[in-house]
């Protein structure tokens, strides 16, 4: 199948995707374009992210994310790196909660190298004793310059709060106790464990033909096992009214809120996504900006954003200020959310954020990176290829109605709420 994706204002910006299936199987999205010799390449396993961490030793999967190009197969880190820079290849890794995700980007003329040190990356990974320690080091420093950062502990705190006996209330890059305690055993069962065909998903977009492409597939994939192993993780959901306050002695005190959302395939789940940008989603235009911010000066920053993790959707939002101001900050948050569910939003504010959802999509789509990655999430989100011709008029048809009844569906419970800093009046 392929669907011609033409952007509403830029139609220079065509992006034409074809779905394919390997000869060993395995299906992808392309998109051919030869303006720039390169092509570039993401690829996700849904599921295999810090949710399958031992739940002892928080952050495995991040370090592995982190050491899957730090030598493989014959080459140690440094003959790996060279091979990398030599020839001008990017390949990196990332682990998020719900997924285990990498790309690669290459000249046209060295796809086939890209595609042989993927491979070795994806299926013979060294984990060597020198690079495990090298990269433990850096992510103890990273976790040691957050101790006294007010966003980072609340971020933290937030998460095990919100999901106190779940996976998600774990955090990705583990903590100052258990990276220490990453041995590469840890990482070698994750790494059998997790990467699986059956979770694969893979976009590549640029300069190459349907029969290299699926040469490249089948080559840096096609060594993995065919059924991941993953350990059974529950859905759970965001409590409503949960309060948790740490004192510190910071300049800053942070605020977090949350509510439960709703999951990605849900019938209003873009409405909600319109509704958010209303209330704090859009940085510069939205209703808790210009009360919190504009209106009474009491941050510099306040928002709100709609998340659809696999296990639990939520809708979070936060704010910093000084401790003296932050419970007035908390009470207009408060405040501007009644008056957003018992008002709705006006029609000026609804046509604002249609003009600016659908006016802004197609900077999504401006590089080869850009479109493969958003294409992974499409599919990772279960998303089908049409929906980017059509998302503009589904958001266009969205009225003041349907803002309301969503609204009142998610945003009257009472906030959980996160506060670091110095306690409350």
């Amino acid at each position: 199948m392929t669907v011609h994706l033409t952007p509403p204002s830029d139609a220079q910006a065509a992006v034409n995707v074809a779905e394919r299936t390997s000869p060993g199987g395995l299906s992808y999205w392309l998109v051919e374009d030869a303006t720039v010799p390169l092509v570039a390449m993401r690829f996700g396993f849904r599921g295999a992210g810090a949710v399958q961490d031992p739940a002892a030793v928080p952050g495995v999967a991040n370090l592995a994310a982190a050491l899957l190009d730090e030598g493989a197969g014959p080459h140690d880190a440094i003959a790996f790196q060279t091979l990398l820079e030599d020839n001008a290849i990017r390949l990196s890794f990332d682990a998020s909660h719900d997924t285990f995700s990498g790309e690669l980007t290459v000249v046209s003329d060295t796809v086939a190298l890209g595609a042989e040190l993927l491979a070795l990356a994806l299926t013979q990974p060294r984990f060597d004793a020198d690079a495990i320690e090298r990269a433990q080091g850096q992510m103890m420093a990273g976790l040691r310059r957050e101790l006294n950062d007010p966003e980072a502990i609340a971020s933290r705190l937030s998460a095990r709060t919100l999901f106190p006996d779940h996976p998600y209330g774990r955090p990705v890059r583990g903590t100052l106790e258990s990276v220490p305690q990453i041995e590469a055993q840890h990482l070698r069962d994750l790494h059998a464990r997790a990467l699986g065909r059956d979770r694969l998903h893979i976009a590549i977009v640029g300069d190459i033909t349907s029969g290299d492409a699926d040469a490249l597939v089948d080559q840096a994939f096609g060594g993995l096992r065919e059924t991941a192993d993953l350990a059974d993780v529950l859905p759970t959901e965001v409590p409503t009214g949960a309060l948790t306050q740490q004192t510190e002695a910071v300049a800053q005190t942070a605020i977090r809120f949350a509510l439960p959302g709703l999951e990605r395939d849900d019938p209003e789940f873009l409405t909600a996504f319109v509704m958010n940008h209303i209330l704090g989603g859009g940085t510069f235009s939205s209703r808790l900006f210009k009360q919190v911010r504009e209106a009474r000066g009491l941050t510099y920053s306040v928002y709100s954003y709609i998340t659809a993790r696999d296990y639990a959707p939520f809708l979070g939002g936060g704010a910093s200020t000084r401790p003296e101001r932050a419970q007035e900050t908390l009470d207009v948050i408060r405040q501007v959310i009644d008056e957003f569910v018992s008002e709705g939003p006006t029609a000026e504010e609804l046509q604002a954020a249609k003009d600016f959802l659908i006016g802004s999509y197609p900077l999504r789509f401006d590089s080869s990176q850009k479109i493969a990655q958003q294409l992974v999430g499409m599919q990772l989100e279960d998303m089908p290829i049409s929906y980017m011709t059509e998302r503009a008029g589904l958001i266009e048809a969205i009225t003041v109605d349907d803002i309301r009844r969503v609204a009142d569906r998610l945003l009257k419970a009472p906030l959980s709420l996160v506060i670091v800093g110095q306690p409350l009046s």
